[in-house]
């Protein structure tokens, strides 16, 4: 019995259950897999990179074990890794700044581990790789793959799949041809939603497959809201691309027919400014606080007293966010065209709307916050759809699975 049909009940079973064809074991051991990458939980921001860390545990229980390298710039301070995380090794390359240091930064990043990589195969074999990002650690897996024989696997995160959205010019031409170079190398590549793996797909046939973000359904669960009014919870940097001001202005216009609504965003970054000046335009400063980075239980609590969760991203290869909101029992408004329209059916168990249509997300918030009702039936199946299939004893097995069939 897979772990899908024994979650077909709203119930998390205490400990994780793997079918045999999932139990990575190898010669009598646990197959071994070097984990490579940028994102990491840090002891001042467990949120970082969260979603590499978190399947750690289950992945254990699937029969493998992880040697973590968490790969840090030169001009960045390494901060301590979180305590509560897998353990890693933090290691610093150097890097070109700009565009030219991430067309070049796995070669760089190749240099700095290579000899680490060869004193952990030495003591214990690696039998995978696993790089999350093809720039730089994807390419410091292919170089070590072609050095050591090491097979690897990378997932992509983002829609950017080949970084020519974050680079321009010449270099974005660099990077992409890099990039495509450690796709081709990879025995498989794994995307987080179909949306990223189209992406993937633009530039070559390569073999992938999507394996969704899975949630921590014991910390992400279920509790009463507050009751000092409804609030309409968003989580996110706060970069143009979320959406943020799209959420302000739909908070705005349905003030009048809910004076108590308050607003609560967690998240920080370079737009601060511009939305808490985007709140006092609104006349809305009153109802919309700004929470800041918080810690991942913090996250869920904050979750668990709101109303429902709205985050109108513009660009969103999935959003574990949304996956939480619906685990903690929820409703959720995400945007179409997004990777979360792969798991929310709109009017079943969340709700879609257009990108940048403020009226489009003030008419929905307006239909949920009227009828709690509504809003209880969407959040039931919210939460139905994360346990059956999405949460981290389900990443975990998928990727044993993949960890099976690439280190052959």
């Amino acid at each position: 019995m897979s772990i899908s049909d024994q979650l077909s009940s709203n119930e998390v079973p205490a400990e994780p259950v793997f079918s045999p064809a999932s139990c990575a074991e190898r010669n009598g051991r646990m197959l071994h897999v070097l984990t490579l990458t940028p994102f990491y939980p840090l002891e001042d921001d467990d949120g970082a990179g969260c979603f590499v860390a978190e399947p750690f545990a289950a992945l254990r229980s699937a029969g493998t074990r992880h040697s973590v390298i968490v790969a840090t710039p030169f001009y960045r301070a390494i901060r301590p890794i979180s305590r509560a995380a897998e353990p890693a090794t933090s290691v610093k390359y150097f890097s070109f700044p700009k565009g030219l240091g991430l067309a070049s930064a796995g070669l760089f990043l190749w240099r700095r581990i290579a000899p680490l990589v060869r004193g952990i195969h030495q003591q214990t074999p690696v039998d995978l790789m696993h790089a999350h990002g093809a720039l730089p650690c994807g390419h410091a897996a292919l170089l070590l793959s072609a050095e050591l024989g090491i097979p690897y696997v990378v997932t992509v995160h983002g829609l950017d799949a080949y970084s020519t959205r974050q680079v321009g010019g010449v270099f974005s031409r660099w990077c992409a041809g890099v990039s495509q170079n450690v796709y081709q190398g990879a025995r498989r590549i794994v995307c987080i939603s179909q949306r990223v793996r189209d992406e993937v797909q633009t530039r070559g046939e390569f073999s992938t497959e999507v394996v969704y973000n899975g949630v921590d359904a014991e910390l992400f669960s279920p509790g009463v809201a507050g009751d000092g009014g409804p609030v309409v919870l968003a989580i996110g940097n706060l970069i143009p691309t979320k959406g943020h001001d799209t959420l302000l202005r739909a908070v705005a216009a349905v003030g009048k027919e809910f004076p108590a609504l308050r607003c609560e965003i967690v998240g920080d970054g370079a737009e601060r400014e511009k939305l808490s000046n985007l709140a006092r335009d609104l006349n809305i400063s009153d109802k919309v606080t700004f929470l800041g980075r918080i810690s991942r239980r913090e996250v869920a609590e904050a979750l668990r007293r709101c109303a429902l969760f709205a985050l109108p991203s513009r660009y969103e290869a999935l959003g574990c966010v949304y996956l939480e909101a619906m685990a903690t029992g929820k409703a959720v408004l995400a945007c179409r065209g997004q990777g979360i329209e792969e798991i929310i059916e709109s009017g079943r168990n969340g709700f879609l709307v257009e990108p940048d249509n403020p009226a489009a997300l003030a008419e929905m918030l307006t239909r949920l916050l009227r009828n709690p009702v509504l809003r209880e039936r969407m959040a039931a199946a919210g939460k139905s759809t994360v346990r059956q299939r999405l949460t981290l004893w389900h990443q975990a097995e998928n990727l044993a699975r993949i960890y099976v069939e690439c280190a052959q």
